[in-house]
C-alpha cells in the first residue's frame, strides 16, 4: 500500500485520480480549499484517509497546508491542482498574478515545504509549447495579458520544474505528465477525453512498479513519453525558474 498526497482532489481529474487510488487500496489524503469543498471531498471519496486544507492562490495557507500534513514523507505527491486562463489579470492577496500563482508558485512551495516523496507528478498540458517563459515577467506584468497565454506559460513552467527536481535531486522519481483535453469543469463537455483515461497515467506514476514508471525526468501523456519542448531542456531556465519561485515565496528546495 502506498501513501498518496492529491491536491486539487475534489473534483474533475484530481478526484479520479484519488478514486482509483483508493479503489486499488492505497492510502490517499485529499486536498481542498476551505471547508465546504473538503466535505465535497468525502463524499466524493469516502475511502480517503483525509482532506488536507489550504487555498493555494494564497502564500499563508500553502505553507500551512504543507504544515498540516506534520511532515509525513509520502510515497507519491500529485501536484493536480490548477486553474484555466480566462478573464482579465487577476491578483491574489499576496499581489501575484493568480494563474502563475495556483499552477506554478503553489506546486513549487509545496515542494520546498513538504518532506520529498519517492515519486513527484507534476499536471502540464499539451499547451506547453505554446509558452513562453520570461523571467524578468513571469507573470505578465508587462506582456499584453491573454488568460490563455498565461494559462501556457504556467504549464511550460510546470513542466521546467519537474525536470528541475528530476535533475536537482536523483533519487526522486519526477515526471510531468499532460492528462490530455478531459471532460472535466476545466475541460468542458466537448472534451475528447474521459477522466479515467485523463487519470490513469498519474496513477500509475504514483504507484507502479513497473521499471517504466520508475524513470525521472520525462514528460507523459496517455502512458505514452512525449518529446519535450526545447525552452523546457533550459538548464539556465530552470535555475532562473527555481530562484525567482524562491524568491517570490521565501522558500527554497532543500539541499
Amino acid at each position: 500500500m502506498a501513501s498518496v498526497f492529491v491536491t486539487g482532489s475534489v473534483d474533475g481529474i484530481g478526484r479520479q485520480t484519488a478514486q482509483m487510488l483508493v479503489a486499488e487500496g492505497h492510502r490517499v489524503v485529499l486536498h481542498a480549499r476551505n471547508g465546504d469543498r473538503s466535505r465535497v471531498g468525502v463524499a466524493a471519496v469516502p475511502g480517503a484517509a483525509g482532506v488536507a486544507i489550504g487555498d493555494l492562490a494564497s502564500l499563508s495557507q500553502t505553507r500551512d497546508l504543507a504544515k498540516s500534513l506534520g511532515g509525513e514523507r509520502f510515497d507519491a505527491i500529485v501536484h493536480n491542482a490548477g486553474v484555466g486562463g480566462y478573464g482579465r489579470r487577476q491578483t491574489t492577496e499576496d499581489s501575484l498574478e493568480r494563474i502563475f500563482q495556483i499552477n506554478v508558485l503553489a506546486p513549487y512551495v509545496l515542494t520546498a515545504l513538504m518532506p520529498l516523496p519517492a515519486r513527484l507528478i507534476y499536471l502540464t498540458s499539451g499547451l506547453a509549447s505554446d509558452g513562453v517563459i520570461d523571467l524578468t515577467d513571469l507573470q505578465r506584468e508587462r506582456r499584453p495579458w491573454s488568460g490563455n497565454a498565461a494559462y501556457c506559460d504556467s504549464k511550460l513552467c510546470d513542466l521546467e520544474l519537474a525536470l528541475a527536481v528530476a535533475r536537482r535531486y536523483p533519487d526522486v522519481v519526477s515526471t510531468a505528465v499532460c492528462p490530455g483535453w478531459v471532460r472535466s469543469r476545466m475541460g468542458g463537455p466537448a472534451a475528447p477525453t474521459d477522466l479515467r483515461t485523463g487519470a490513469a497515467t498519474q496513477v500509475w506514476l504514483a504507484v507502479s512498479e513497473d521499471p517504466e514508471a520508475l524513470r525521472s525526468g520525462r514528460y507523459m501523456r496517455h502512458m505514452r513519453v512525449l518529446e519535450i519542448p526545447r525552452p523546457a531542456t533550459d538548464v539556465e531556465l530552470q535555475d532562473g525558474l527555481l530562484a525567482a519561485c524562491a524568491e517570490l515565496s521565501a522558500a527554497r528546495l532543500p539541499e
